[in-house]
């Protein structure tokens, strides 16, 4: 969970150092966002020996996050790191035999999948974080609101139902939810961009939910 006195350069140069735990949490937030390119670029799901060569050549030593450049934003670094994996792949036909003829330089495509699936990790890392934080009943209970909500796709009035409590009440506690869960978000996007003031952060915030629909 991201604190104050931990950004995600502080994960990454602990990564790039060896550190098994800042790997494996660099490994779980940021491997669908790195498979969704690649299935995007080659229009197929199956891309796990460049998924793998992404992290090999992330961590190995002196790979590409002992020369991450913090003041140029990771995302667009990662994204870097991803598209030079692929043509790499692509100029030794190491990809999966069946890319597309005349394959496009022009990645917008595979580029906006990949911005959707940092959407998401985002939304899932700041999920996590309230989960976390939910240290009370009500709390839990309103994380489960939020998953019921949005996961599940269930009215209000349903979950209200099912639970028996008064559809009203449950929409006051659903927009206490919402925003604990913006509160979390803000957290997660400064996390990942620790020079971002915080103008930025909210921007973010709110193009990642109008990306998502939230």
């Amino acid at each position: 969970m991201p604190t104050a006195d931990l950004t995600c350069w502080t994960m990454i140069r602990e990564a790039a150092a060896g550190d098994p735990a800042a790997r494996d949490r660099f490994a779980r937030v940021y491997q669908p966002i790195v498979a969704a390119y690649l299935a995007a670029r080659w229009h197929r799901r199956d891309a796990d020996d460049a998924v793998q060569d992404v992290f090999v050549e992330c961590f190995r030593d002196r790979g590409a996050l002992a020369s991450a450049d913090p003041t140029r934003g990771f995302r667009a670094f990662l994204l870097g790191v991803v598209r030079n994996v692929a043509r790499r792949h692509e100029a030794t036909r190491k990809s999966p035999a069946a890319l597309p003829p005349g394959l496009p330089a022009d990645d917008t495509g595979p580029a906006q999948a990949f911005d959707r699936a940092w959407a998401r990790a985002l939304m899932r890392e700041a999920a996590h974080a309230q989960e976390e934080a939910a240290t009370t009943e009500p709390a839990v209970r309103r994380v489960q609101l939020l998953r019921m909500r949005f996961q599940d796709g269930l009215p209000i009035r349903d979950i209200a139902t099912r639970w028996k409590v008064d559809a009203a009440r449950l929409h006051h506690e659903y927009a206490t939810a919402r925003q604990e869960f913006r509160l979390a978000l803000r957290k997660v996007v400064a996390f990942h961009n620790p020079a971002a003031s915080a103008a930025d952060v909210e921007r973010e915030c709110l193009d990642l939910l109008a990306a998502l629909g939230n």
